[in-house]
């Protein structure tokens, strides 16, 4: 009997307390140094991703004609310059729009009266209760502060790509040198390889699904004559970034503005029917079928990386969500001991191969 109780049962999990402690430990620290270290870690990131879509573009350009170093300044004008001119947009539209509150807050009542008529008498006290009393500078100041600040940075982040770039050759040398040792060097090139080619697939996809989607929503908002047409078409290219909820967002924001400045509910209509349509088609159909498996991410762990990103560096963290937890499940994916846990972070518990490039 002795010897049956003290025979350990095969599966069973008995993780001890001070491993339990450590881990926790250190995934507080973790979180913490991305909370406080947000004002650096931010525009680091995002000029990480910079360099990426960067990368993407002058692998795409060069060629027999092209030499290295013309593609790669191409690539730099071409994706700095769309960045700029999207900052210049909202930075140059946010004042006019922040100046024009006072006029939607006097035709926000009769606006709600219209929604209320449509949706019946049932709802009419919550309508008045929560949207009525709603202040539309604070809306304003909430929706256009990020891109004020976020130009106010462009200029650092312009930098750090600059000089990313400037390492760009020397830097899997570099790796090497800092591994000492020959397998972990190519280990380490092959996450590194495999990072950078599921944040380009990523990164090339919804960029070029959400110029696609901006352009065709900018259509419908010009047709409509709505006011500011230029801003929530920028608002739907950058808001495509967020998983799930973005695609909502970029229909509510036009379709309210629309039923501010209009006497009839019917381009509110047409913004919520078409509009939606599309990003619904493009966000379920389209886009699914250019990623592929380069983002073989479960979607349970979506909205998870969405709230937790968001938590810790608000508005920001829920458009970079999805790119920093990819490099995460890779990085896990080439870690023995993490493997389990990027296998349950993945859609279909399999894993992509060391070379991301090999065809499947």
């Amino acid at each position: 009997m002795a010897k049956s109780q003290n025979k350990p049962q095969v599966g069973s999990i008995r993780p001890r307390l001070s491993t339990c402690r450590d881990i926790a430990i250190i995934m507080g620290l973790a979180v913490w140094g991305l909370y406080a270290g947000s004002g650096f870690l931010i525009p680091l990131t995002l000029a990480l991703l910079v360099y990426v879509l960067i990368i993407a573009v002058a692998d795409r350009v060069a060629g027999p004609f092209v030499p290295v170093w013309l593609a790669n300044l191409i690539g730099i004008a071409v994706v700095l310059t769309g960045l700029f001119a999207v900052m210049f947009v909202l930075g140059n539209q946010a004042t006019q729009f922040a100046r024009a509150v006072p006029t939607y807050e006097t035709q926000f009542d009769s606006a709600v009266n219209r929604v209320v008529t449509l949706v019946g008498n049932d709802v009419t006290k919550f309508v008045r209760d929560h949207l009525v009393d709603i202040d539309m500078s604070t809306v304003a100041r909430s929706a256009f502060g990020g891109a004020t600040s976020f130009l106010n940075t462009f200029l650092l982040i312009s930098l750090y790509v600059f000089f990313m770039m400037s390492e760009r050759m020397i830097f899997r040398d570099k790796l090497r040198l800092a591994a000492n040792d020959v397998k972990l060097g190519r280990e380490l090139s092959s996450m590194m390889e495999a990072i950078s080619h599921s944040l380009q697939a990523y990164v090339g996809v919804k960029t070029f699904v959400s110029v696609l989607t901006s352009l065709i929503s900018y259509s419908v908002f010009r047709w409509l004559g709505l006011e500011y047409a230029e801003t929530w078409a920028v608002l739907t290219f950058a808001l495509n970034f967020i998983p799930s909820i973005g695609s909502i967002v970029a229909v509510v924001f036009p379709a309210m503005v629309s039923l501010v400045q209009f006497d009839t509910i019917t381009p509110f209509l047409i913004i919520v029917l078409f509009c939606g349509t599309v990003q619904f088609m493009i966000g379920n159909f389209l886009d699914p079928a250019l990623l592929g498996r380069s983002l073989n991410m479960s979607t349970f762990m979506v909205i998870i990386a969405l709230t937790f990103w968001s938590a810790v560096w608000g508005v920001i963290g829920a458009f970079l969500s999805v790119p920093l937890t990819v490099c995460i499940l890779i990085v896990f994916s080439h870690i023995p001991a993490l493997r389990p846990v990027a296998i349950l972070m993945s859609k279909d518990g399999e894993l992509l191969t060391a070379d991301p490039k090999r065809p499947e």
